[in-house]
């Protein structure tokens, strides 16, 4: 659904965090037209088109056809999932660092108790 028309009308509207119902009231247009442009039933009118780009901070062409600029919230939340993911890599990264240096730490206690054993 994300590929047609009625599918970034609804992405740009979600990232805009509108509900359909304030979606067309900003556009001065009845719920149901609305959601006959997102469910590809209808298609928005040029003057529409160019409301609701200029209201979502979308470009008409990516509403269109999804060429040029979509709507910044997407890539701002798939730029906190990727801190989130990094995040916790580092913490695990962290924490294999310390169960290596207290391997390493018994190694060499051990090492030292059975090589001074031997001496």
């Amino acid at each position: 659904m994300a590929d047609t028309i009625g599918g970034r009308i609804a992405r740009a509207r979600e990232a805009a965090s509108l509900s359909v119902a304030q979606a067309a009231r900003r556009l001065g247009v009845k719920t149901a037209t609305w959601q006959g442009w997102e469910n590809d039933r209808a298609e928005p009118r040029s003057n529409k088109l160019l409301m609701m780009a200029g209201a979502f901070g979308v470009s008409p062409t990516w509403l269109l056809g999804g060429y040029g600029d979509g709507p910044t919230e997407v890539i701002e939340d798939e730029v906190q999932i990727l801190r989130q993911e990094l995040k916790s890599v580092a913490q695990d990264v962290a924490s294999a660092q310390a169960r290596l240096a207290s391997v390493l730490e018994r190694l060499e206690v051990f090492h030292t108790y059975h090589h001074v054993e031997r001496s």
